[in-house]
């Protein structure tokens, strides 16, 4: 079962209903996919641990909704998986996330201890 975090739930929170809503289908999917993970906060950013260390995170960018894998071996793993999608620089970017920006109600962003 996942363990949730109230970090990512505070991240979510502060962003407009469309943005939530993409992100909250990438923890869905996130969730569905590495049913043991725990949420954490990772370089400032909602992300799962898997075994202890950071796996994957994803975030409101400017333009569109960012996926990151924390592992190295992540992308190289799941190349196939990730053909449609922009994987430069440890990112990958679905072409049809809509633009994700924090509201500006927040002034700084929540930091956990994920690494």
């Amino acid at each position: 079962m996942a363990i949730r975090s109230a970090l990512v739930d505070a991240y979510h929170a502060r962003l407009p209903a469309a943005e939530r809503k993409a992100l909250e289908q990438i923890r869905a999917a996130v969730h569905a996919a590495c049913p043991g993970a725990e949420e954490c906060l990772s370089y400032g950013m909602p992300a799962v641990k898997l075994d202890g260390k950071p796996f994957v995170g994803w975030r409101a960018a400017a333009k569109h909704g960012a996926f990151h894998p924390l592992s190295g071996s992540t992308v190289a793993t799941c190349k196939g998986a990730l053909a449609d999608y922009d994987t430069s620089k440890g990112r990958s970017v679905s072409p049809s996330t809509p633009s994700c920006q924090p509201s500006s109600s927040s002034s700084s962003s929540p930091r956990g201890s994920g690494r």
